[in-house]
């Protein structure tokens, strides 16, 4: 029996590394789609489209990892927080992914030689850079347990909801050319993806403290628990 808890731990910790090697995956990913957008390279955007299937890809292994797992063992107390909490953490690592593919698959539609607002393009650039750092601090506040720095994402993540309204007003006031305008508005669709990833890492940061109290809350609400599980 005791070997058989051993085994079962390991397996565990493995599920764990898997879905917080998910987030380098999307660092990975955002590095690229943020080099396409700040270059207008097509063929590097493609790329982060196809790429994506290595993110899927994860997001299955590790929903069949845990559905093996659970049909092995009854896991209790921690170790089912955890479990639930992993599930939680992958599928929002997924819809990461899928924001990085919804920018890239903004580049092809901006044409070769877009008429680029450098006050717009400066604070998306901004933007993703909070964004990576955002995914980071997930993956940091998860591995080690540490509900304040997971609590901190908030703090960075009213940087980039600030920015995206920026980036909004500024596309609204960006002038009348037609393919001016038609580059703000896809900018804006950038920003809003960027936007999501940010309150992705954010939901993952509420795991943690998930994971450590046995209660969760939304960090934005009055810090009052929503549910005790």
């Amino acid at each position: 029996m005791q070997e058989t808890r051993h085994q079962f731990r390991e397996d565990l910790k493995e599920l764990e590394r898997q879905v917080l090697g998910g987030l380098d995956l999307v660092i990975g990913q955002l590095d690229r789609a943020l080099e396409s957008v700040s270059y207008q390279d097509v063929e590097l955007a493609a790329m982060v489209v196809a790429d994506d299937d290595r993110i899927d890809g994860r997001y299955l292994e590790v929903h069949q990892g845990i559905l093996s797992l659970l049909a092995r063992q009854s896991p209790v107390a921690g170790d089912l927080r955890l479990i639930a909490a992993l599930l939680h953490v992958i599928k929002h690592v997924e819809r990461m992914g899928d924001q990085c593919v919804n920018i890239a698959k903004t580049i092809p539609l901006t044409g070769h030689e877009p008429p680029v607002r450098e006050e717009v393009l400066e604070r998306i650039l901004r933007m993703g850079r909070a964004a990576r750092s955002e995914a980071g601090q997930a993956k940091r506040a998860f591995a080690q347990r540490d509900v304040e720095l997971a609590e901190d994402l908030v703090r960075q993540d009213r940087e980039i909801n600030l920015l995206n309204r920026e980036i909004f007003q500024l596309a609204i006031d960006i002038g009348t050319d037609p393919d001016t305008r038609e580059w703000g508005m896809h900018m804006v669709m950038v920003a809003r993806a960027l936007e999501r990833v940010g309150d992705n890492a954010v939901d993952i940061g509420e795991q943690t403290a998930f994971v450590v109290t046995g209660l969760f809350r939304e960090f934005s609400d009055s810090s009052q628990p929503r549910a005790n599980l």
